[in-house]
């Protein structure tokens, strides 16, 4: 199984993700929006972006490493958030940063959204992992 991650020349700089990532062989994993809900179905965090940021991405941990995959694996990743502001992008940047690879940070995309399924959800990310 091979990775490729690519940030090539005429695209413009990346900070914490990659242009494009291009994958090989191994086991695909899709693993769907994860949450700030921890175990008992309860809101981690509420009104809190930088708590219910945590909680996802421990969320993500959990059902990557259920499928024998890490955020080293992560290739691609999806943010969306409640009502995104400028100000909004360093505290997710940074809570990030704890998680994903610092060598191969994946391809990412971060949207703005009205409103996300639970009332009191702030944050809900997806990620697609491939391993050997």
């Amino acid at each position: 199984m091979t990775n490729q991650f690519l940030n090539p020349p005429g695209l413009s700089p990346t900070s914490g993700w990659t242009h494009v990532v291009a994958t090989r062989g191994g086991k695909t994993i899709y693993v769907s929006g994860q949450v700030a809900v921890n175990e008992r179905g309860e809101v981690v965090g509420k009104g809190d972006l930088r708590a219910q940021t945590k909680q996802t991405f421990e969320n993500l941990k959990i059902a990557l490493t259920s499928a024998g995959a890490s955020f080293a694996d992560v290739v691609k990743m999806n943010i969306y958030v409640v009502g995104l502001k400028p100000e909004m992008v360093p505290i997710i940047r940074e809570v990030r940063r704890e998680y994903v690879s610092k060598e191969h940070p994946p391809a990412s995309t971060m949207v703005g959204v009205t409103s996300l399924v639970g009332p009191d959800w702030l944050i809900e990310i997806e990620a697609i992992a491939v391993v050997a």
